[in-house]
């Protein structure tokens, strides 16, 4: 009898852990006309509502390193949804073609943000997703996405940009921020010049706003993305340190407002 309970006992917990794992699909979402295709990612072994981020691609596109991020942040317990922010799911290793589509979503800043809140209400609609608790994470362009959304005063608990373009904050700006903001810079990187470091800092400082602002010596851009220097532009590289310490720092603000 005992080894009967014990052999069913197992079969039970293999069956339970095979289902669970890390769910992910393509969901679609509207902007206006534009239709965007995101990737949303969650663990089904946990039960109700969990806090949602909203993971913001780089200038490339939504791509499989944006799709990894969203992977990494379900198995830690988070609903995370990889946004589209060029519509279509477009992605592009061409770097003329993506920069196109990257000045053509930041050409104009209220359209630029009003695609990534559409991001943000997709999360919001999961039912999975705890809509009191939210936060976003961007790369690249990315990065200066999230702070756009936190500039916006969008209902988010952190935003954390990795090797972002900074944005300057207007006065209007200043007084809509709720998020705590994370910052983590490439201290070496030669595409964005102290002078919009500086532009970054200049309105949150005069306005007291609190947030982090991490420089990494030696660091270039892209420093988060394995094998960034294949794309052939200078300046871009992984850093290991870089990457490991600023996820760390990324995941201790979220403990810090959503708790364990």
């Amino acid at each position: 009898m005992f080894r009967t309970l014990l052999t069913m006992a197992t079969i039970l917990a293999l069956v339970t852990g095979a289902h669970a794992a890390v769910q992910t699909k393509t969901i679609t979402y509207k902007d206006g006309d534009v239709e965007c295709k995101g990737y949303l990612a969650f663990d089904d072994a946990i039960s109700g509502r969990r806090p949602g981020v909203l993971v913001v691609h780089e200038i490339w596109g939504l791509n499989d390193y944006a799709r990894s991020r969203a992977e990494q942040l379900a198995k830690m317990g988070y609903i995370a949804l990889a946004a589209d922010m060029f519509g279509g799911g477009k992605s592009s290793e061409h770097p003329e073609e993506a920069m196109a589509m990257g000045r053509k979503v930041r050409q104009n800043i209220d359209a630029w943000r009003r695609r990534a809140l559409a991001g943000i209400d997709a999360l919001k609609a999961q039912p999975q997703c705890d809509p009191s608790r939210l936060a976003a994470i961007g790369y690249c362009f990315g990065g200066s996405t999230v702070l756009e959304l936190a500039y916006a005063g969008a209902p988010l608990k952190a935003v954390a940009s990795f090797h972002g373009a900074p944005v300057s904050a207007q006065p209007d700006d200043v007084k809509n921020i709720k998020a705590a903001i994370l910052m983590c810079h490439g201290a070496a990187d030669p595409l964005i010049p102290a002078s919009a470091i500086k532009a970054f800092r200049d309105p949150l400082d005069r306005a007291g706003v609190k947030y982090e602002f991490v420089a990494y010596p030696g660091a270039l851009h892209s420093f988060t993305v394995p094998g960034a220097e294949n794309h052939g532009i200078k300046g871009l590289k992984y850093d290991k340190h870089a990457d490991e310490d600023s996820w760390k720092r990324m995941a201790d603000l979220f403990k810090e407002k959503f708790g364990n």
